[in-house]
């Protein structure tokens, strides 16, 4: 069981804090000869796998590393394209590192948006007044929970299904983020929260969660 990551998205729908705190390693390295017995094509600005999954390898993968450098975007390590570097036969045999790609700070800004959307959609299209909107998304590697103060503010937990106690944990986030961030004199409301009282509070609580632990008096 595991943790993956945490969000705080303002009022307004705006995403002032994110932590990554557990990523499953999905990454495939393999040594290839010409010519490539995978079908890529550039999506998003990144080169990814469009057909042909084999040995760990899945269709959207992206190509992360070339010959053990790490892939920017489109480019190589020494700027060369990556599918024109990856169609000469002289370049092979060749490595290459295939994943899920690591989203950026812009793509999280988009989808904590996107998130504040969807959470009012619900609460609109609910048959009762007062719906407290999305609660929980759930998919059968992760569970999104989604925890909204009275304030407005989100509190959003991605974590393996099997895990346990996250209600609790979401309401143990809500007493850090009031501890650590609205009694920080230098925090201004609905910014960015950085706070390394908040930062280190807020791991040791995961570490918690994710051994079950109970949260108690003072904890």
């Amino acid at each position: 069981m595991a943790i993956f990551s945490v969000y705080v998205v303002n009022k307004a729908g705006g995403l002032i804090y994110q932590l990554d705190h557990y990523a499953p390693r999905s990454d495939t390295e393999k040594t290839f000869s010409f010519p490539l017995d995978l079908v890529l094509r550039l999506h998003d600005e990144r080169v990814v796998v469009a057909f042909g999954q084999r040995d760990g390898i899945r269709v959207g993968h992206a190509v992360l590393a070339i010959n053990g450098a790490e892939v920017n975007g489109r480019f190589t390590a020494d700027g060369k394209d990556v599918l024109e570097f990856l169609g000469n036969p002289a370049n092979y045999p060749v490595s290459i590192r295939f994943g899920r790609h690591r989203l950026s700070s812009n793509e999280k800004l988009m989808l904590a948006s996107m998130f504040h959307s969807l959470f009012a959609i619900g609460s609109q299209l609910s048959p009762e007044v007062g719906s407290s909107g999305i609660e929980m998304l759930e998919t059968d590697t992760f569970k999104l929970h989604c925890f909204q103060t009275l304030t407005g503010i989100k509190f959003m937990v991605l974590a393996d299904p099997r895990q346990t106690g996250i209600d609790a944990l979401l309401r143990k986030i809500y007493e850090i983020y009031s501890d650590f961030a609205l009694k920080n004199p230098f925090y201004s409301l609905e910014m960015p929260i950085r706070c390394e009282l908040f930062d280190q509070n807020l791991k040791l609580a995961l570490e918690v969660a994710e051994k079950a632990g109970p949260f108690g008096p003072g904890s």
